[in-house]
Order: structure tokens, then sequence, then C-alpha cells
């Protein structure tokens, strides 16, 4: 029986030739999402702006244009509904109005709606409370970040940690650079995506680390590019597979999972991709940049592997 494979067993990629190329694309990239994370800046949900929240449910299906007629009557500026769960289950979400009591404008609203409605929940956040949120969320993507690179460092070398934050953090800024993009809403459930984009994409560097170090241990005498390009080719069919197989779960849930974890699954989607992408071309070049060397070699002249063969004299593979 045949295995499927999306990559060859043994793959034989110069990935190392195109590192310029992957820097000057995810240079661009950066500074395109910090850019447009400023201007026009992101689509805060009222997680962080501050508002209210009303779980309904209706008698029967939920008309969702009918709804919004009603509910663009009322003044109250940007006001988002969306199905939650059910046909007949609706989340509807407006903005604090300034200067009004929010219970007043609750009050309004559930005139306008009527006594066919079943209101099942009512939330309100405060600007304040948004201000908080905005600030933990921060301070948690930047405490993770630094836990991952504490983590790295004692696990490897402070030449890893290097690596793998450089690379985390371009993964962190390209998902906020999509939804800035995107204009899609960003709350807290976009922080929780964030957060699991920068765990997955460090389980996919530490995998590519560990065989790193692998053959830093066994071929001391191969040039450098040559080590990074062979223990990318040896990691990259599971790399593929793994980040493949999660996209596979993640399209059904976007598709069919409703509004309510759409954003989510984007945000994921796009993590795992970019994620995947910077394992490879922005955290094991690094190890270039950070002179990165086998265990037991100095800095003193060798002859990098020109020979093709290890230290026992066994012939290596090629790399194209």
């Amino acid at each position: 029986m045949k295995l499927l494979r999306l990559v060859p067993e043994r793959p034989n990629l110069n990935i190392l030739s195109k590192r310029k190329i992957a820097v000057m694309f995810s240079c661009v990239l950066v500074l395109a999402s910090l850019a447009m994370a400023i201007v026009p800046g992101l689509n805060f949900g009222i997680d962080f702006r501050g508002g209210t929240v009303l779980e309904i449910r209706t008698e029967g299906p939920a008309d969702i244009a009918g709804l919004r007629s009603q509910m663009a009557g009322l003044g109250l500026g940007d006001v988002s509904l969306q199905r939650f769960g059910s046909d007949t289950d609706v989340l509807i979400r407006f903005e604090k109005q300034p200067g009004e009591d929010q219970t007043i404008v609750i009050k309004k609203v559930q005139d306008t709606l009527g006594s066919g409605v079943e209101y099942r929940r009512t939330e309100f956040v405060g600007p304040t409370v948004g201000d908080e949120l905005k600030e933990a969320g921060f301070l948690a993507v930047i405490f993770s970040l630094l836990g991952i690179f504490a983590y790295i460092w004692f696990r490897f070398e402070w030449q890893f940690s290097v690596g793998a934050i450089v690379a985390l953090t371009h993964d962190v800024l390209a998902t906020v650079g999509l939804f800035a993009l995107t204009g899609l809403e960003f709350n807290l459930a976009t922080v929780a995506a964030v957060l699991t984009v920068a765990g997955y994409s460090i389980n996919d560097t530490v995998v590519v680390y560990d065989r790193v170090r692998e053959n830093l241990r066994r071929y001391k005498t191969m040039s450098m590019p040559d080590l990074l390009n062979l223990s990318i080719n040896e990691t990259l069919s599971r790399t593929v597979m793994t980040s493949v197989t999660t996209l596979l779960a993640l399209f059904a849930l976007a598709t069919f999972g409703g509004e309510v974890i759409r954003g989510f699954c984007i945000a994921l989607i796009w993590g795992i991709v970019i994620g995947t992408y910077s394992s490879i071309f922005i955290a094991v070049p690094a190890l270039l940049w950070t002179n990165v060397k086998p265990v037991g070699v100095s800095d003193a002249p060798s002859n990098d592997g020109e020979d093709g063969s290890d230290e026992t004299g066994n012939s290596l593979p090629a790399t194209t």
C-alpha cells in the first residue's frame, strides 16, 4: 500500500540559497503589517472598544436581514448581527452610546424587537475595561514570546532562541497585518488565535532545530549551509503533512462552523501557513547569521566539508 506523500520522503532542495529572497519578502510583509496596523488600524471588537452584546433566540429561523433593518432605525452606529449556533440564535453587538445610560439603550432594543424574542444573555463592556483588555492581550503575547525565548535558550543554545523569536515575531505581526488588511474584527478570540499560532509555529521550529542539533554532532566538518539544508530536507515531509492535515480541519471549521469562530479559524489558517514558511525560511537560516557552530568545533579554519564526507569518512547527500 502506497503512502500519500506531498513531498518526497528525502527531498534534496537547496532552501538556503533562497534565504535572501525570503528575508526581503518577510521584511516587506512585516513592514506592511505594521503600517496597516497603524493606518487604517485594526477593527477592534466590543471586547476592546466597549459596548453591548445581546444573545437572543427567535421562535423560528432568525431573519437576519429583517433584524438588521429594525436595528438600523435606532441610531446605534455600528451594529453587528450574526447567527450563533442554531438558526434561531443570534448575537447582536453594538457600541456604547456616548451620553446615554446603556440600560436605557438595551430597553429600547428590546422594545423594538418585540415580545417574540427570548433574551438569553446580556453583556456590557465599558471603555475602561476595553482598554484594560487591550493591555492584557498585548502583555499576553509579549510574555508568551519571552517564555518561548527562554525555553529555546534552555533547551538548545542562545543562537537557536534568537532564530526562534525572530520567526515568531514575524508570524505574530503578519497575522495582525492580515486583520488590518481585511478589516476582520480583532477581539479576545483573535488574541487566543495569535497565541495558538505562536505555539504551533514554535512546534515546527523545534522539530527542525532538533534535527539541526543532531546533525551538528554528526557532521562536524560539513559546511553550515549544507548541514542546514540537510536538516530541513529531512524534516520537510513531516512539516508539510502536519500543516496540511491541520489546515483541512480548519477549512472545514471556517466553512461550516458559523460566524462566531470564523475569524478565529481564518487567523489560524493564515498563521499556520506563515508559521510553516517562517520555520523553514527564517528560523533555520537565522542560525547562519548568529554563527552557530558544530559541537566541538571552534572558529578555526576547516575544510567545511568540501570533501563531501562527514568525520567518519562517509559520503553525504548533496544539495542542489
